[in-house]
């Protein structure tokens, strides 16, 4: 068909290998659409599931929002009853339905742990009534505390309604209580979590997941021209490792500093091929790429516009603002400053910092054609100051006085990973979780852009020869297709949340297909993923980068500059230009 300008070069050192010119057999060949397609099928399933079958208290919804707009209407606070229907509300879930309890089942990945590894995969039911037992006294307790608290907001309620709420104290007075009551709840919420564990067993799930991921990718591989026996035996190796990952993960004191799965299933795959190396037989079997772009599709599904909107004009400013100019300083600093030789490592790294940790690094580095060791030491850079970030962020935050909402936006725009910006916005209260996590999702619908923009830049100005002009073709064989899949999915996912309305795309998008199917699966691929990177990458190849110590000199200043502007501009769209949407979070 159409035939470029110029053709890449087709190095096996490059991440993405493309072809001067594009057939349809490119549809179902290349991996990046066959990322596409398979994540698609992923989607279609999980609306094939959870869409036909929506929970039987999905029709108290209108009654318990009846009840929030009355009781909003009647107090200058939000009353008993305005928590007690908002919990009912949230508490309708698809996934939490006995199918989708199934599904989750089978998906999990190892639960947490303290002493013994073991315990991750496997609790029998002496253990779990031994647990329950030790826990019953601070259940009890916490459960005590929360009756207590409810009944001192209770009397408060009362009495600022005998004033007909119109005396400030009173509705002062009974606020803090309901806080209280509040906080109270979620104490014993977390403590009757401690004290009713069930037994279980995980292997059998494991082993069966591991088979049909297996075949699934297998397929994939078979029909891109791949060999399906050859794979199978090195995805059993891949997944046997990303497991591990996922216990050193949820080991109690990796959980509590942060030490994610992505990190160890890096150190894991690194330490095999960096000693006894990783068996050729493996090899087959490890494919970075593959599954990182079928997860980043499912992941623009979680894109949704709505959610997008709700946090209106200062977080898309404080996202779309401040990512794009850290990344572009950044990358100056790298070429100009501290010179580094390597423009792919320096735009990949600066990408990495900038937008949103690995999915930006995957994405950057395909359209740059970075190199594998070159993504798999933004990687780890991003892993490190994740974790850092993830607790010191929070920690200063709270040293300082700082407000939730601008400590939201500070913490969403400034951490890398998704679940560590959530933890973090947790750590300190609820509304700089939602902005926080609000502000990530925006971020995220820079992946694409970033890819495209690093294409076209790559073909004009970087990888172009004198007097030669560049063809758009060129661009379109750079970019990265995998994206067009996380697009469409956002596009898709966007519009039935619209069309089906908010509350019901809660409980059988948000609560169904995604959290109930679709971000479970993309985790896992994100383990595989990150177990190939560790499994391919030796530490001879990052001797050249490392040299200088300029990686993590670009990394600590372009981190130090985002955190810096980031809180400035926080500050000003929420606190100074945008006040009165502040006002309504």
């Amino acid at each position: 068909m159409a035939q470029a300008t110029a053709k890449p070069e087709t190095s096996t050192e490059y991440v993405v290998i493309d072809s001067g010119k594009t057939t349809l057999k490119d549809l179902y060949r290349k991996e990046d659409w066959m990322a596409i397609w398979m994540g698609f099928i992923l989607l279609i399933v999980g609306l094939l599931i959870y869409l036909p079958r929506p929970p039987a208290k999905m029709a108290d919804i209108p009654k318990y929002n009846n009840i929030m707009k009355e009781e909003a209407a009647k107090a200058p606070f939000k009353t008993i009853e305005w928590h007690n229907a908002s919990s009912a509300k949230k508490g309708v879930r698809a996934r939490d339905q006995e199918f989708g309890k199934t599904i989750q089942a089978f998906l999990a990945a190892p639960a947490g742990w303290e002493n013994n590894p073991l315990d991750a995969v496997y609790r029998s039911k002496g253990a779990a009534d031994a647990m329950n037992a030790a826990a019953k006294p601070a259940f009890d307790k916490a459960k005590a505390a929360e009756d207590a608290a409810l009944a001192k907001a209770k009397t408060a309620q009362a009495a600022a309604a005998a004033a007909g709420f119109k005396d400030a104290n009173l509705n002062g007075t009974a606020d803090k209580e309901i806080k209280a009551w509040q906080a109270a709840k979620d104490k014993a919420s977390k403590a009757k979590a401690k004290a009713t564990v069930k037994p279980f067993n995980r292997i059998p799930h494991l082993i069966g997941l591991c088979v049909m991921l297996g075949i699934f990718f297998g397929i994939g591989k078979a029909i891109m021209g791949g060999s399906f026996a050859r794979f199978f035996p090195g995805f059993i190796v891949v997944f046997i490792i990303a497991v591990l990952a996922y216990m050193a993960e949820t080991q109690s004191l990796m959980k509590h500093w942060g030490f994610g799965f992505p990190l160890w299933a890096i150190v894991f795959g690194m330490l095999i091929s960096n000693t006894i190396g990783t068996p050729k037989w493996v090899m087959p079997g490890v494919s970075t790429e593959f599954f990182i772009k079928t997860g980043l599709v499912l992941l623009g599904a979680e894109i949704l516009f709505n959610k997008i909107l709700a946090i209106g004009k200062p977080g898309i400013f404080v996202a779309w603002i401040c990512t794009p100019i850290t990344l572009i300083l950044t990358y100056w600093f790298g070429q100009k400053i501290i010179k580094m030789k390597s423009k792919t490592l320096n735009i990949t790294i600066s990408s990495d910092m900038s937008v949103c940790g690995v999915s930006a690094a995957i994405a950057t580095a395909a359209a740059c054609r970075a190199k594998k060791e070159e993504l798999t030491l933004a990687i780890g850079l991003s892993m490190v100051f994740t974790a850092v970030c993830m607790v010191a962020q929070p920690a200063f935050a709270k040293l300082v006085g700082m407000p939730e909402i601008l400590a939201g936006a500070w913490m969403g725009s400034t951490i890398d990973s998704t679940g560590a910006v959530a933890a973090a916005g947790a750590f300190y209260g609820d509304k700089a979780l939602y902005v926080a996590a609000t502000i990530k999702m925006i971020q995220n619908v820079l992946i694409g852009v970033v890819a495209f923009c690093v294409a076209v830049y790559w073909c004009a100005k970087v990888d172009c020869v004198p007097g030669q002009k560049v063809s758009w073709w060129e661009v379109w064989y750079r970019f990265p297709k995998f994206v067009i899949g996380f697009i469409v999915a956002s596009l898709i996912f966007s519009f039935i949340d619209a069309g089906i309305g908010k509350d019901a795309s809660a409980v059988m998008i948000d609560h169904g297909v995604l959290r109930g199917f679709t971000r479970i699966a993309r985790e896992w691929f994100f383990a595989l993923a990150f177990t190939s990177i560790g499994l391919e990458t030796n530490f001879k190849e990052f001797k050249p980068y490392l040299k200088g110590g300029k990686p993590f000199t670009l990394y600590i200043f372009g981190q130090g500059f985002q955190l810096a502007f980031t809180l400035l501009i926080g500050y000003l769209m929420f606190y100074v230009i945008f006040a009165e949407v502040t006002a309504r979070i």
